[in-house]
Parts: structure tokens; sequence; C-alpha cells
């Protein structure tokens, strides 16, 4: 084994790897993903101030190309620029700050590993810098030959034989059979071979340093450790005489130093050059035994001496020609003439070589040369050389990559392409013709498993079984492994592709009308090509075949370690392919398995930023970026790829923080507009699908302008634009540069402002255009898509070459310009908020990539991560929307409370019910106004935060905002209505009241006038007698009060005219059905649909249900109504008030509420009316019951009658003077606090229930509509029973609440919630009645009667507690004790007593389900009416909208259901329809409804007709699995029950279990 390097080193290489701060890295060498990684100095200008920053600051301008690389120096702070006067001449400039250029490149060599060395000659052969041939180490005295480094340089030239044809050769160049010719120095030598030489290269017009010379920055400084450095350079032909300085290629090397301390290199020049040209001045003794000693030399040599020395002498020069037998044609002399003049001497000569050299020898060859002589080759490493054996044995024996790839890479062929058509015809059935959409579906999985099926009969070629195990292997051999496997391949491809350009262009010149010849030749072009990612791509479709193997086959174990692999490729800094451009398809599964094992890798510490970008095929893009970010993305003519590319650059540590991010990704496109591949027939279709996806996946998108391809550059733009559009429609607002190249004025920006506001006109114009095809009218210019300065996101970049290619080096302004456009990059990555990691990243490509595959991008682009958001958004806002409605109920409680409480104590109040009501709409405005703003600011911070990806959703803010506005005005009207009802009813009661109040006065006068007549006769009355003269004093009262009852009211009239004025605004039609009818009669028998009621044209109703399943349908909407009502009837009854108007009124609310809701299948005119009439028929006979029965139980005699034994013993106890105190408080606190309370908990516990259920086990089923339509879907998987499916699918409403109540009961039931809520409220109100009470016995000075102390007991407590009138009267009835100190002492321990009783009576109460049932609203109603949402249903499969809030802009569904399932069926056959509506929007099929006159629509356009409406297309096939289920498994039952034939099901669709089912309804709502 060869050593390459020493830990120990001598005193002048350590010293100057030291001084360079390079004395680590001589033994742990600098890596090239180190070089590469992003750090604060990669954008920073900050001048050089230590000598330690040199070697990063040259690698950092090499990386990018910067011909100025080589001038870095530290400028020390005392070191400045100055004028050397006269006084100066004899002091020696301080060089102690400064190394030479030569010694920096030797030192970094030295300490570099071979994969950096190679990308440094790569990058200095780029700038036409001399690279290192043979490096030199000054301490060890060896000399390595630097074949590795050199061997990944491709040169292009064009000879002058070839100029004719315009051909030209583009090979590797270590390959390259040219002529080699060297330069090298004896002794001193006046002349600079250096400068020589560059003069030599150069063009007059174009003189470059190819050599650091003497005078260049630092030049002159001594040199350390370079002398023995041996530099190549290649001078290559363009093929214009005017230009060229040679008509053939040469390579010239220059050794530097002397050659007498330098023999082994300069032996090794003379084995391997054509002609070895020496430099001296010195013409003594050691010349001759240097060329003694070369006698056997290959190389011809020539004598360079300069006559203008003083030391020449012409007798010395003749005696060495005479001596040594030198040609004297070989000894070239400088005389007077200038340098030109003698250049072209020089020039001459070389060009003589150059014709009649015998002797040329590839580098790859000099490596024999080498191992004789001693000189080390670093390719002679084991890790390398065991890397090309595995390398060479897959590559030697390929001659023909069409037929390689057919045989050894199968899975990838066409087997691959046909999977790919599958998987795109799956989301666009343009080919199912008159099929049923879903059996053609499933003849489409079947084809698929075919291939899959097909794809595991191949054996694993020895092609892969070698390339999966050389990427099996170390570091370092891994990385040569990949080296050697691009290296080779590019050198098969290049070969090919130059024979098929070859035959292309005869084909095209020689032969006449031959389109089918060419276009194959063009399927061959783009065929030929083998590199990297074919053998990338067959280990991708190796593990999506084993993908479909079962979970337990050895194979998919096997095929498990794959995506590691792959996944360490781009750790280590290799481009791996996204997107494959042959089959225009992304390996789904592969790519996620990739980016997963990478996220591992790293340990999660994954967040990236991504960059792209986009432009023309051959427009600079990959040198663009190379240049950049050093990267080596593809840019040799050797490549005919199409596709996207992917490469991590690692952010340093100190720099993660600064940047949020810990990788760059970097994506590639290749194959937009490119000419090779223009023929294929879907190219146009690739180019949209690739701009589409590689825009949508970036934080940065570039696109590169080049106005010499101004049409084809439109295309690009005007995809862009589109795809611009659809980010912004989910959030993603990538930042966009335009780079225009080629523009060398540095006034460009400022001349060129005229170009930018044209190309923002085009933009507007084809944002427009784009706007409009994606259906989004208010997009009217370019920046309501994106940020857009024309200014600051146009970038201006000079052409890449200062010269003619392939002598020109690269311009120094093109990399000064992309370093300037780096540091905007930077500032850009600082400014985005998002931190996506690689697991966001893949969502997006999956999400992403399923919607391109669609022929139209689906509008309402919805992947997990907006979906999430979404959740996210909707879970909030349904929580604040839920503080809002409990805030305001529980004021509402509070305000009816105390509408119920005027007058109760008081007879003759200060302030009438208006004027009490006129305050609460006040106060409820400021109320709801607080709480609409509070949810408003709620939603702004919600905005404002930046995690939780919040800009996906940011397009839905406006309807939350709106549903916010709905919410208040909802509530509002409520609370009107609410407290609007309550005053009338306590209006109502007035009339009453003042009966019962005059009866009570005139009673109480009477009782106080016996009594004191019974006082004043003096005498002991027994009890006996006092109940005598109460008896007559009763009879004599009573026969003297006029008793005047309630006046009798017309129910069905007042409710008549009720409906009349409620229907008064319709058409005269209606108001003519009303004519002649009675509510009396109505009701009275079944409410039936009679067919004149539904044949209407029912606005959107698809026709596909036969006449009677129709009327069955518009049946069962009216059956619900009815049943609703009778509930709201039945509830009223239940209330001991007397009937009002405002209960029709409600009446007829719910009616409309109900038919509002269900928009899917309006109730005709006709029928509205019949239906209206019957239900207020029913109700007006129920509601005139109630009132009559209110007048008897309420009839004054009657209730003067009741209270005679009250009135008498009250009588006696003051005749006896007994203390009323214990019976006083014990009354109270039975017949007016107990019942109270009650009521009060009842009212409170309302809210508690709901949140109960929405906190507890189980709450996240209820936070958003769409994770509780997944648990209702789920319970009916596990339930398993047709019934209940028809009951969800047909009565919705019925079936939720039902089922929302029975979870309800569920969820209380557990541990004695329900007992433990009531208690709660217990004593809460305990506490305040017993803090009242003490507050009012601490006021004697006022509170003089157990009546007052009673009166502000009301009073402290009239907006908690509503106080049963008639109990509370007969407490105040003759109630004239004045001890309040015992009574508060009794009052308080019955109130004691009345908690302990309420507590024991909620114990014992057992049944849970009618204590939910007296509450004054039902939970399961409230919580229906926060999940059902707006009530809309698909147009086509009746699912119900999921969208949040109310007020949304778009209804959508997460799963479509087959039509059969509702019933619908051929109108021909009757038999029910398998048609799904996510699979029918995608395909060519056809419906019919009544909006469009019975004409058939497509699918496709069923926005035109359902503009509100977005129904995504299904592409995986899985996602309405569920309901494919359920059909399947009940088609024979719902056939029945509908009286249709049963469904054709497709094959695929009986195979489903249970468990499809579940995991297809968890991908689709997206639960975990």
């Amino acid at each position: 084994m060869v050593i390459f390097s020493f830990i120990f080193t001598g005193p002048c290489l350590k010293e100057l790897l030291s001084k360079a701060g390079l004395e680590d890295h001589y033994e742990n060498k600098l890596t090239l993903s180190t070089v590469l990684e992003i750090n604060a100095d990669t954008t920073s200008d900050e001048p050089l101030t230590t000598m330690q920053s040199l070697p990063g600051a040259f690698l950092k301008k090499l990386m990018m190309a910067n011909v100025n690389a080589r001038s870095v120096k530290c400028l020390t702070t005392d070191q400045e620029v100055s004028y050397c006067g006269v006084d100066n001449l004899d002091t020696d400039s301080d060089n102690s700050y400064v190394i030479h250029p030569l010694d920096l490149i030797t030192a970094l060599f030295l300490c570099s590993d071979g994969f950096l060395q190679q990308e440094m000659v790569q990058k200095m052969s780029i700038c036409q810098f001399a690279v290192p041939l043979l490096l030199p180490n000054c301490d060890t005295k060896q000399s390595t030959l630097m074949l590795w480094a050199l061997r990944d340089i491709v040169k292009k030239f064009r000879s002058s034989s070839q100029t004719a044809t315009k051909a030209f050769v583009e090979e590797r160049i270590v390959l390259s059979d040219v002529p080699m010719v060297s330069f090298v120095k004896l002794g001193e030598s006046s002349l600079s071979k250096s400068q020589i030489l560059n003069k030599l290269l150069s063009n007059p017009q174009q003189y470059h340093d190819t050599f650091v010379h003497r005078d260049m920055e630092c030049g002159d400084a001594s040199r350390q450790i370079s002398d023995g450095l041996v530099e190549i350079i290649w001078y290559l032909p363009c093929g214009n005489r005017n230009i060229d300085m040679f008509t053939e290629p040469v390579a010239v090397a220059n050794l530097r130093g002397d050659i007498r301390s330098f023999e082994t290199q300069f032996s090794f020049l003379c084995q391997t050059s054509a002609a070895v040209y020496i430099f001296t001045d010195d013409l003594e003794a050691d010349f001759f035994k240097i060329l003694k000693s070369k006698k056997k030399t290959k190389a011809e040599l020539f004598l360079v001496v300069n006559s203008q020395r003083k030391m020449f002498r012409v007798d010395i020069l003749k005696k060495l020609i005479r001596n040594c037998g030198i040609n004297e044609k070989n000894v070239i002399v400088k005389n007077k003439q200038n340098d030109a003049e003698f250049v072209k001497i020089l020039q001459s000569s070389v060009g003589d070589i150059i014709k009649k050299s015998p002797n040329r020898l590839t580098i790859e060859n000099m490596a024999d040369m080498a191992h004789q002589m001693g000189i080390l080759v670093d390719e002679d490493r084991d890790d390398c050389q065991s890397a090309w054996k595995m390398a060479d044995e897959i590559t030697r024996n390929i001659t023909d990559p069409i037929k390689f790839k057919n045989e050894k890479l199968p899975l990838q062929g066409q087997i691959w392409k046909e999977l790919s058509h599958l998987e795109k015809e799956r989301c666009r059935l343009r080919n199912a013709g008159d099929q049923e959409i879903e059996h053609y579906k499933s003849s489409l999985k079947k084809k698929e498993k075919e291939l899959r099926k097909k794809q595991h009969t191949f054996d694993m070629p020895d092609a892969m079984t070698r390339f999966i195990s050389g990427l099996s292997g170390s570091g370092a051999e891994r990385s040569y492994f990949l080296k050697w496997m691009q290296i080779n391949l590019d050198n098969l491809s290049r070969q090919n592709l130059s024979v098929l350009r070859g035959r292309y262009k005869d084909l095209c010149q020689n032969t006449q009308e031959k389109k089918d010849d060419i276009k194959d030749l063009d399927k061959q072009l783009s065929d030929c090509s083998l590199g990297l990612e074919h053998f990338l791509r067959e280990l991708g479709q190796l593990y999506e075949a084993s993908c479909s193997l079962p979970e337990s086959s050895q194979h998919r174990k096997q095929m498990e370690l794959l995506p590691g692999l792959c996944a360490q490729m781009l750790l280590d800094g290799f481009p791996v392919e996204l997107l494959d451009g042959d089959a225009s398809n992304i390996p789904l599964k592969w790519i996620s398995a990739v980016l997963t094992q990478l996220h591992t890798l790293v340990q999660s510490n994954s967040k990236i930023r991504v960059v792209t970008v986009l432009g023309v095929q051959s427009t600079g893009k990959s040198t663009l970026l190379n240049t950049m970010f050093g990267v080596q993305f593809a840019v040799s003519s050797g490549r005919c790829t199409r596709g996207a590319f992917m490469l991590l650059i690692k952010v340093s540590k100190d720099f993660k923080e600064e940047l949020k991010c810990d990788f760059i990704m970097v994506i590639d496109t290749e194959g937009l507009k490119s000419p090779e591949l223009s023929q294929l027939d879907d190219s146009h279709e690739h180019e949209n699908e690739l701009a589409t996806l590689v825009i949508g996946l970036s934080d940065v998108t570039i696109i590169n302008m080049a106005m010499e391809n101004s049409t084809e550059m439109k295309d690009i733009l005007q995809i862009a634009v589109h795809a611009f559009i659809r980010m912004k429609e989910v959030g993603k607002k990538p930042i966009c540069h335009f780079v225009h190249q080629n523009v060398s004025d540095m006034s460009a920006h400022d001349n060129n402002m005229r170009d930018r506001k044209k190309l923002l006109e085009q933009l507007n114009e084809m944002t427009q255009a784009a706007a409009r095809m994606e259906k989004k009218e208010n997009i009217t210019k370019f920046t309501d898509v994106m940020d857009y300065d024309p200014d600051t996101s146009s970038c201006y970049i000079p052409g890449l070459w200062h010269g003619t290619p392939p002598m020109a080096p690269v311009n120094a302004g093109y990399s000064e310009a992309v370093c300037g456009f780096k540091k905007t990059l930077m500032k850009d990555f600082r400014k985005c908020q998002r931190n996506y990691d690689l697991t966001h990243f893949l969502k997006w490509t999956q999400s992403l990539w399923e919607a391109v595959k669609f022929e139209k991008f689906i509008f309402s682009f919805r992947n997990s991560l907006v979906a999430d958001a979404y959740a996210r958004l909707c879970s909030e806002y349904n929580g604040w929307e839920w503080a809002f409605q409990k805030e305001m109920y529980k004021w509402m409680v509070s305000a009816e409370t105390k509408i119920s409480n005027i007058g109760m104590t008081d007879q003759h109040p200060q302030r009438s019910v208006r004027d009490v009501l006129q305050d609460l709409m006040i106060e409820a405005s400021e109320k709801l106004s607080e709480g609409e703003k509070e949810i408003q600011d709620n939603l702004v911070k919600y905005f404002e935060k930046q995690d939780g990806h919040v800009n996906l959703v940011e397009k839905y803010k406006e309807d939350f905002l709106s549903s916010a506005k709905t919410l208040r005005r909802e509530t509002e009207n409520t609370v009107r209505n609410k407290l609007l009802g309550a005053v009338e009813i306590k209006e109502g009661m007035t009339e009453l009241d003042d009966i019962k109040c005059s009866q009570a006065s005139t009673l109480e006068r009477k009782v106080l006038a016996l009594l004191q007549t019974c006082k004043q006769n003096r005498s002991v009355l027994s009890d006996e007698a006092l109940r005598e003269d109460f008896e007559r004093m009763w009879k004599k009262t009573l026969s003297e009060i006029k008793f005047r009852g309630l006046p009798r009211r017309h129910v069905a009239q007042d409710a008549f005219r009720i409906l009349h004025d409620h229907l008064s605004m319709r058409s005269g039609y209606v108001n003519s059905m009303l004519v002649g009818n009675s509510l009396v009669d109505c009701g009275k028998t079944p409410f039936v649909v009679e067919s004149g009621d539904w044949w209407q044209k029912t606005k959107g109703f698809v026709m596909r249900l036969n006449g009677d399943h129709l009327r069955m349908k518009l049946q069962e909407l009216c059956d619900n109504n009815i049943k609703k009502c009778q509930e709201f009837i039945t509830q009223k009854v239940k209330n001991k008030t007397d009937y009002h108007d405002t209960f029709i009124k409600e009446l007829l609310e719910i009616i409309d509420e109900t038919s509002q809701q269900n928009k899917k299948r309006k109730v005709p005119e006709e029928c509205e009316v019949k239906l209206k009439l019957h239900i207020c028929g029913i109700a007006a006979r129920t509601f005139q019951k109630k009132h009559d029965d209110f007048i008897a139980f309420n009839d004054p005699r009657k209730c003067l009658e009741q209270s005679k034994n009250k009135y008498l013993t009250l009588f006696i106890d003051l005749f006896h003077n007994r203390d009323q105190c214990l019976n006083k408080a014990e009354e109270f606190s039975k017949l007016c606090l107990q019942p109270a309370v009650q009521d009060y908990v009842t009212k409170m516990i309302c809210p508690d229930v709901i949140d109960e259920v929405k906190t507890g086990k189980g709450s996240e089923d209820y936070s958003t509509r769409t994770s509780f339509q997944f648990s209702i879907l789920k319970q009916l998987l596990t339930d398993g029973e047709y019934e209940k499916y028809r009951e969800y699918i047909n009565r919705y409403e019925r079936f939720v609440k039902d089922w929302l109540f029975d979870h309800i009961v569920q969820q209380l039931s557990k541990d004695n919630r329900l007992e433990k809520l009531e208690n709660k409220h217990v004593s809460e109100i305990v506490k305040i009645i017993t803090a009242a009470i003490s507050k009012i016995r601490n006021t004697t000075h006022t509170v003089k009667s157990i009546k007052t102390f009673i009166q502000n007991m009301c009073c402290a407590l009239e907006e908690k507690l509503v106080f049963p009138k008639d109990a509370l009267d007969s407490i105040m009835t003759l109630n004239y004790s004045a001890n309040t100190e015992q009574f508060a002492d009794d009052l308080t321990g019955f109130v004691g007593k009345m908690e302990q009783s309420l507590a024991a009576k909620y114990e014992k109460e057992g049944d849970i389900k009618e204590r939910l049932k007296s509450l004054p609203f039902k939970p399961q109603d409230k919580m229906f009416s926060s999940l059902f949402g707006c009530g809309k249903q698909c147009p086509f499969c009746c699912a119900p909208c999921e969208a949040g809030g109310k007020e949304h802009a778009n209804h959508f569904t997460s799963i479509h259901r087959p039509q059969g399932v509702t019933g619908w069926v051929n109108l021909k056959t009757t038999v029910l329809r398998t048609d799904i509506c996510s699979s029918s929007v995608i395909s060519y099929r056809k419906f019919n409804t009544n909006l469009t006159e019975g004409k058939p629509h497509l699918y496709k356009d069923y926005q035109t007709y359902f503009p509100d409406w977005t129904i995504t297309g299904d592409p995986s096939i899985k996602a309405s699995d569920y309901w494919k289920y359920v059909m399947a498994t009940f088609n024979e039952t719902i056939a029945k029950d509908t009286h249709a034939l049963p469904a054709d099901i497709p094959e695929d669709w009986k195979a489903l279990t249970t468990d499809d089912a579940l995991k297809s309804l968890k991908n689709a709502f997206n639960m975990k």
C-alpha cells in the first residue's frame, strides 16, 4: 500500500501550514462538504486580517469560479498601499503576512481529500488556471501524480480538420491523446518562464494569467513549499484560425524550481512530453551533465536563452551545441526583439512539435511511468482502487446503453412507464369511454397489480447486485465508487451520443422527408443517456415493486435497506433524482422512504430551505447553481436527460440559527424546452408538471431568463405563473427572482428599466390569462400572486466566459454578480418564516404530485399539511365560537330572569317591562360586539403566529371572519326573540296577576279588620271560635267580590293570522292556497306528499332518481320537519305559562330552518304551504287545549278557595301573637328558594353538559366537523348495521342528534358526572344566597320586618333566581314580624338543609335521559348546530360539507360515496349506480340536472353549475374504499330498500375488508 502523507513533517511545511491555519488538516483532510457548507463567511465581504483566513477565502472564491481567487491577500491594520519614495529604495517590503499563491495552492492540495482536490482542479480548470500534475511534498521529497484530481475534467474543442463540418470533440482530459510540451528552468533565467507561457497560450486580445508569475499580486513572495510542482494546462482550439494560437490541442506543463533540485520531475517530463523547453542563462558544466543523463529521453529537448544578458557568450553556446549534439534549430535565442515577436517564435516551434510529435501519452497512461520513477499516484489508494474495480465490473461490458438498460435495468423501462401511465390515467380517466367509471378504475388497478407482478418475475441482475454492494461500502469507498460510476457512465454516454448526433446530422442534411427516421433518432437520443440516475431509478423500482409484496416477505425486508443507501448519498452531497424525467413520474414510495431515512440519519435535525432554478434548457441554469453553491449538477453536452434533481448543502452549526435551517436543498430541472426532447409526444405535458412541482416545493424560485429563446421563455413564464397562482391559493408564497444572464453593461440595471417594465406587463397579461383558466377572477396582476418588485426581484449577470471558449476563463463579473445574488438569497432565507423539515417537504411532494397528476390542477389543493392546519384552525375557531355562545347564553338566562322578576316584590314598579327590555337590548348589543371583536382579534393573532402552518390556510381567514359576523347576527336575533318572548309572556300574565293581586289585597284587609275586631273584644277566643268568625267573614267577602276570569282566545284563528302574515310577501299563488282553509281541520290526518307536490323543477337536483324515490325523499324531509315541530310543541306544553303568539312564530322559523338546511331537496311551494297548514293545525289544537287548561287552572275564585286554609292559619297565628320567623323561613326556603334554585341549576347545567363532552375523553371527536364525521363513520363501520347507515344517509339530522344524545348520556353516566355538575351549581348558588342573607341582616336599620327582608333578598337575587310569584305572594301575605335577626338565622339553617335535600334528590334521580330532556335546550341540538355547519350536501352523492364556520366560500367533504348508496339508479335499467363523484369529476362522463335543462353536462366542468363546491378527484383509488365496502356489503339490501336492481359491483370492491375500509377512512380524514 502506498503511503501518501506523514504525521511528522519537516519544519518548512509545518511552519507554512501553521501560518495558514491548516496544520490540523494535514492528517485530517479537508472535505468537499465542509468547504461547501453555508456559513457566516459565505456572504461576508470583510477584509482578510489574519493569515488563517487566506485558505478559506481562496476556496470560497475558487468554488464560485472567481478568476481573482489566487489574489487573496492578508491586509494587516498597519498595512496600506503607499508610494515608495527614493528614501525607501533600500527597504525590503515585509512579506511575513504574504503567502505565495502557489504555496497556498500546494498547501491546500496537501490538506484536502481526493474529492475536494478533484473539485478544486475542476474549478481551476474552468478559470483557466494551471492545475497540479505532479504535487510535491517538500519534506517527504515525494511527488504525487494527480490523476484522480484531474480525472473529472471534461473539455470540448474543435481542431482545424473539423472546422468545415462544425464537428467538435468532447472528452475527459485524462483520456485525451494530445501531445504534451513541458517548460523547465535550469539555474537562473532572466526570462519569466510563466509570463512567456501565458503569452504563448493567450490570444493578444484575450490575455490571461494561466500560470502564476512574479508580477502578479503576491507572486513576488518567496516560494516555501511549491518548488517541484508541475502544473499543466491544455490549449484547445475553437476552430477559428483568426483566434486559435494552435490549430490542434496541446498540453503545456510547467515545472516550478530548478531542474537540478527536481531531477525526478524533470525525468518524468522528459519521458512523457513531446518536447521539453529548458529556460536558462547558465551554459556552464551542469548543463552538460544533465544533457548527458537524458540521452535516452523520448522528448525533443529545446534550449531557450536570453542573449541580452551580460554573461551570455556566443562561443560557449556554440560549444554546447557542438559537444551535446543539439540541433541548432532547437536553440531559441531571445535577441533584441520584444516579447511578442519572441513568443511568435516559440509558438512556431511548439506548433511544429504538435504536428510531427510521435510521443503522445494520455495522463492516465502516465501512471505507469510514474510508478517506474517512484512517483506516487493518487489513484493508488486502496479504497479508490477497490471502488474502481467494482465500478469497472459493472460498466466495462456496456457497449449499447439502450440494450443494457432494457436487459440489466428492466424495471425502469417499459413497465415503469406503463405504471406511470396507469397512475395518471387513474387521475384523468381519458380513455374510460362508455365503461362504468368504477369498473374502469378497477381494471386499471388490476393492470397495475399485473405489472407489479411482472416486475417480480425479473431476477436481480449482476449489475444491480454489484451496484448495491458498492453503495453499501464504507464512507470514502462508497463515494469513490459513485464517482467512478459517474465517470465511466458519462464517458460511455458521451461516446454514444456523439455517434447518434453524427447520424442525426447526416439524416437532416442528406435525406428528404424522413420524419419517422428523425423521430426515431430523437427517441434514441433521449434513451441513449446512461447515468447514475438510471441505477438509482432501478433501486427505486426494486423498492416500489417490493412494497406490493406482503410485509412478511423476505424479499421485501431485504429491499427495505435500499432507501437508507440513497439517503446517505444525499447526505454525502450527490444529487438524487426527484422526478424521473423519462417516465415523467415520481416514485413516491421510494422518495418517501429515502427522505424518511434521511430525516432519521440527521436525527430529525432536517429543517430545510428549498431553492429551485427554472428556465429553458442549456441557458446556464445548472452553471448558475454550480457557481453559486460550488456544487456539480451535470452541465456537459454528454447528457440528454429530463427531470428534477435535488442536492443537499449543509449549513454550519453557527449559522443554523440565523438561517433557521439545517440544510439548503437545491433543485435543478433538466429538459425544459430542450430541442432534443421536443419531438417526444408528452414533452409539453411533462414540462407543465415539472414546473408546477418544483415551484410548489420551493421557498425561492429562480427563473433563468434567456431572451434569445423568447418564445420558449414565454412558455415557461406562463407555466410558472399558473404554478404561482396555485401556490397562493394554498398559502405557499415562494419568493421569485428573475435572473437575466449575458448582460455585460455595468449600467444594465438602469438601462433595462424599460425591459423590466415590459416584463411586468407580460407577467400581468399572463397572470390574467392564467387566473381565468384557474377560475380566480379576483387575481388581475402578477403582484396579486406574490410580492414582486421589478427592481429588487431582477438580477443582471454578465456572460459566463471572458472571451471565446474553450480557452476563455470565467468572466470575473459573472462570479461576482452570482456572489451578490447569493447574498440576496441568504437574505431571503432569513425572511422565510416557515421552518419546514424533511417530513413536511415529503408531505408537500406527495400532495403536490398527486395534484399535478390531474389534467387540471385541483382548485382546492389540500394535502395533509393543509388539512392539519385547517383542522387546527377549525378547532380553535370552534372553541372561540362556543366560548362566545356560552357567555351569551349565561347573559341571556340572567336577562330573562331579570324580566321574570319585574314587579315580583313591588306591585307598582317604577320602570315598565318595555323599558327594561330596551336597556337589556342595548346591553346585549354591547356584549355581542365585544364577543365578536374577541373572536376577530383571536383570528388575527392566530394568523400572526409563525407555527402551525397558518400560512397554508391564510385564504380561509376571511371565511372565518365572515362566520364570526354571522354568528353575532344569529345570536343577536336569538337574544332579541328570546327577550321579546319573555317580555310578551310577562305582559300576558299581567292581567292575571292584577286579578290575583286585587283579590289578595281585598282579603288581607278583611282578615286584618276581623283580627282587630276580635282583639278589641278582649276575650280569650278559642281556635274554634276564631275559625267560626273567619268562616263568616270569608263567605261574606266572596259574595262581595266580582270574579273576572281570563278571556278565552281562539288559537286557530290567531295562528292562521300569523301564518298569513308570514306568507304575505310570497307569490300570489302561495297566498291563494290559504284562501278557504281553516286550521281547525288541518293536521288531523297523516301528511302525505302527493305527486303534484314534487313534480317541479328542484334547483340543482341531479336527475338520477326515479319519480317514486324522489317523492319518498321529499316525504322523509317533510316527516322530519313535522317530528321536529312536534317536539317543540311538546316542550311548550310542558311549560306552565299561557299560550302566546310567539309559539307559532317560532314554529314557522323551525320549519323554514329545517327546509334551508336541506337545500339539496328543496320543498316546492305548494308542498311548503300544505306542510305549514298541517303543522299549524296540529299546534293550534294542542295550544288551544294548553290555553284552556291554563284558564281553568288560574280561575280566580278557584285560586282564592285554594288559599282559604292559608289565610285561616295566618289569622289564628296573628291573633295569638305566635312567632312567624321559623314558619316564614321554612316556607320561603321550600316554596320559593328551592324551586328557584332547581330552575337555576337546570338552566346553568346546559353549557356544562356540552363542556363535559367537549373536554372529556373522546373530545377530539367533536373538535371539528371533519373529526366528527370520522367518528360517526367509524362507529357505523364497527356496528356494521344497514339500518343505521340508512338512517345516517336518509335522516342525517335525526340520526346525528340521537347519536350525540347517546354519547352525552354515556359520558355523563360515568362517575356520576351529571350529579357532580348539579351539585356544583347548587353549591355556587347556595354561597350566593348565604352571602345575600348575611349582607341584608347587617343592614337592620333599614330592614325592619321579615317582609322587607324577603323583598331585599329577591332584589339581591333577581338576576340569578326566578321566584315563583304565587308562592312568594303567599309568603308575603300578612307577614308583619319584625324579628329579622331570628329570621336570618332560621333561613340560613333552612338553606343548608335545602342544599343537602337537593344533593340527595339528585343522587336518587337515576334516569339521566329524562333529566337531560328536562333541560331548557337540548345539548345534542346545540352540538349539532355547531357540527352541522352550513348544511350543504354534495350535489351528486349527498355527503355533508365539512368546511369550518358557516360563511365559507367553498364547500368540500373528505370522502364521497357511490351514488347507489343513496338510491341513485340508471334511469334506463333501474340498476343502482356505482359511480363516485370524486372519480366522475376527473372523467369525461356527463350528468343531467334541471339547471342544465336536461342536457348532458361534463362532470369535469361541474363548477359551472355548482361553483361553490370543490370535489377533489380521487387519485389513489383507495380514498373511497370505505363507501365501496359499504356498497358491496349492503348492495342487495339497498336495492330492495329503494325498489331498484342491485348494482354491478366491481371485483376489487368485493375483496375489501373492514380493515381496508377503516384504513381508507383514516387516510381520507387525515387521522392517525
